[in-house]
This record gives C-alpha cells, structure tokens and sequence, in this order.
C-alpha cells in the first residue's frame, strides 16, 4: 500500500509540528521551505521560491496533497496547480480571504456574522469620516501582507496613517486600507476547528489568547468563565465561517469578547495556529494531526480535552542570543510537568522560538507552572 503523501509549503514551525503526527499516521510529509535550515528542515525535500509556479509545480508532482505552513502563497500560483489537477487544502478561494482581510471583511459581513464596524478606506476624507463616527479613533490594517502585528496601527488623526495613504503607500497593498472600529473588550478568544472537503466538523474548547506586542503570548484551555452561550455561539461561528468560504483543514477564528458578552470576529488563520498549540498535550486529537486528517479528507478525530485546563505560553525571542537551550536539562528537571518545545531557530528579537504546556486537572497549577517554566527558559 502507497502512503498518502503530503507536501507543506513553508518551512516554519507549523510545518515542523505536522512531522511527527503526519509519522504517527503513517503518512509521508514533505516540506517546500524557503531557505536551506529552516525550522522544519527534518522533513524539507526541496527549497526554493514559492512564488514561482514552475518550482512549485514539480514539488507538487512529488506528493498527493499540498496545504501551507503559512498563508502567502500567491493566489495566481495556487490557481495554476488547481488548474493542473493538484489538490489545494484549503483551496485557493478560501486562502483569498486570508490573505486580504478586506475581502475577507467583506464576505463575513454576507454571511451575517458579528463583527467591528467597518470601512474600505482609499483617501484621507474617508478615514477622517470614520474617525468622526467611531469617537476619533480607529484600527487601521493593511489588507494584504500584514501578520504578529505588522501591518496594523492605531489611528486617531489621518497623518498617523499619511505614508499608507500615498500613491506608492496604496500601491503596495493593493488600493485600499482597511478601518476598523477600537473594540472595547475584556479579552480576547479564539475558536480552532477543523472541517475536511466532505464537509466533517469538528471543534476543540474555547480558549483565552493574551497578545504581547501584537503576537500571541498566552493561551488558555478551556477559556476561563466563558458563558454556555459563548462556547455555543463560537462554535457556530466557526463553523459558518469553514462552510461559508470553504476551508478545508484547521480553521482558527480570532475574537474579541465584549463588556456585554458579544464576541465579534477579529481574524481569521486557515492553518495550524498558535493558539491551538495547546492541543498537543491537551486533546485528544492535536490540531497538527487533525490538519493532514483534514486535508487528505480521512475521518477527524476527537477534539475533546484529556484534562480540566491546558496552558501554553509562547517562548518569544529576547535577543539574538537566547535561543532557549541553555540551561535546558536542569528546566527540565525542576519542571517535569511541563512540555517545552523549541523550533530550532535562531535567536532574533521579538521571534516565535519555542512554546511550553502544561496540562493538569488543577487549572492554577497548570497557569503558573507554564508560567514559572517559561521564565526560567527566558532567564537560563
């Protein structure tokens, strides 16, 4: 019997944590990364440009499925393979709303679900209009491009954002910003699911995100205090969202909750996503192995959890020298109930480089052990 085959675009840790869940399942993975030494070099069978369709049509000859560790490939490449017969997952026009987050606005906003005010903004007048509307003050995102933070700022005059608003400053992002009303909220959810072509659902608990700096710093499982009605309505949501643009694979739905309870959509990743890292040790099924089963359209697994809380605190980088190694096995003795895992990069300020869970029935405990291990990680 053939094993299935699966081709990963992006070398990055994503693509690194599909490796042994995809060697659990008995499938062969592959990985297209950008550069020699990537994170998920174990599995890398060709490095090169995933922007040009020719070298990107030979790595797909080599496997069965093609999926992403990220969400940049071009929109006129993906079509192309399609166009060639290769399978997409997600297919490219689910992957157009995650990569302009106009569009993107645009298409939720058919399908009715809740969201921040918002408006495509071309000109200084019409930013200056919604900053009168929405008490002088607003979000302003570049639609394409922008990820952890980049592309996003705070806008309370239209010179804050004078460089986007230039010819070559629209020109690059495709013609338009995107504004969006400054959400008073309490916290911020994400909801992780997965759905395959066959149109199999399935989603993991609710959980809490804590954002540093615009990245992800803090995940907790189940979120703590969420309403019956919360957990329903974001699973909802999310499944809406998959069937309504056709994602295929993990789908991560980024929320904010409000004062009042509201949840409204924030952003969208069709992919293994930070704040599904918990999975790992934390459910039955981690969302890397839920991803290929996904995308190979094989039956989902269990997305229940194997404890009460699950927590996974983000090892970001400090400088370009702590790689989070050093002083590795004492950690590991004085915290042996946490799981750490480094991504094999090298030490860059501000860069995601490891992650730590700890899983426990005691959601205290599970909080300030991954806490106490991570900081130990930092300071080593």
């Amino acid at each position: 019997m053939i094993k299935p085959r699966v081709g990963v675009i992006g070398g990055g840790q994503l693509a690194r944590m599909m490796v042994v869940p995809a060697i659990e399942l008995g499938l062969e993975i592959k990985v297209f990364a950008e550069t020699e030494g990537s994170s998920a070099a174990i599995a890398a069978t060709m490095v090169g440009d995933y922007t040009e369709i020719e070298t990107i049509a030979a790595f797909a000859k080599t496997v069965d499925v093609i999926t992403f560790d990220h969400e940049h490939v071009p929109l006129a490449v993906l079509r192309e393979l399609e166009a060639r017969g290769v399978s997409v997952q997600p297919p490219s026009a689910a992957l157009a709303f995650a990569q302009n987050k106009l569009e993107m606005r645009k298409r939720l906003t058919e399908l009715g679900l809740p969201m921040p005010v918002w408006a495509e903004i071309r000109t200084e007048q019409e930013l200056q209009e919604f900053l009168d509307a929405n008490g002088g003050v607003c979000i302003l995102k570049t639609p394409i491009g922008g990820y952890d933070g980049k592309g996003v700022r705070v806008v309370k005059t239209t010179q804050d954002a004078a460089d986007w608003l230039s010819s070559e400053g629209l020109t690059r992002v495709g013609g338009s910003l995107l504004a969006e009303e400054k959400v008073d909220f309490v916290r911020e959810v994400a909801q992780l699911s997965a759905r395959r072509p066959t149109g199999e659902f399935r989603a993991w608990p609710l959980v809490q995100t804590t954002q540093k700096d615009g990245v992800c710093a803090e995940v907790i499982c189940p979120a703590p205090g969420a309403s019956d009605q919360n957990i329903g309505r974001a699973a909802e949501i999310a499944r809406v969202v998959a069937e309504g643009i056709g994602v295929t694979g993990v789908l991560a739905v980024e929320m904010f909750e409000t004062p009042n309870g509201r949840l409204l959509i924030n952003e969208l990743a069709m992919r293994p996503h930070n704040s599904g890292h918990f999975s790992i040790e934390g459910s039955v099924t981690s969302q890397f192995e839920q991803h290929l089963r996904a995308v190979l359209d094989l039956p989902l697994g269990s997305t229940e959890s194997i404890a009460a809380c699950a927590v996974m605190v983000n090892l970001l980088g400090v400088d370009d020298q702590n790689d989070f190694v050093r002083g590795y096995a004492q950690i590991l003795a004085e915290h042996p109930q946490a799981k750490v895992h480094t991504y094999g990069k090298g030490a860059r300020r501000g860069r995601k480089m490891g992650h730590v869970t700890v899983v426990s029935d005691d959601a205290d405990f599970a909080l300030s052990e991954c806490r106490a291990t991570a900081a130990a990680l930092l300071d080593a």
